[in-house]
């Protein structure tokens, strides 16, 4: 019997507002974000300092994340800043929501 697909998160990490970015997928993002936010998720967020989780975006299927995280990684910086001011004009670290906080 087939397995139901997994889904899937997209992802900017950040160091400041309008700052360096890093754009990922992971199926646990809370996961993965706490290993960038401790140095151990990817050598590019931790040689820039990319612990401010800025914007994320759910898939329901894995392979649509991966497919929509590769548009995003070949768009033009003032176009993922739109994306993220869309959604979190003021470049907050959304990770304390995301980690259950207030």
């Amino acid at each position: 019997m087939p397995r139901a697909p997994k889904g899937g998160w997209v992802y900017i990490m950040a160091n400041r507002y309008r700052g360096k970015m890093y754009t990922g997928v992971s199926a646990n993002l809370p996961a993965r974000v706490h290993q960038h936010r401790t140095g151990t998720g990817s050598s590019y967020c931790a040689e820039h300092h990319l612990t401010r989780l800025v914007w994320a975006d759910y898939a329901e299927d894995i392979s649509d994340a991966i497919a929509h995280e590769k548009r995003v990684k070949r768009w033009h910086r003032e176009w993922k800043f739109a994306l993220i001011e869309k959604a979190n004009p003021d470049w907050v670290d959304l990770y304390d929501q995301l980690a259950g906080g207030d």
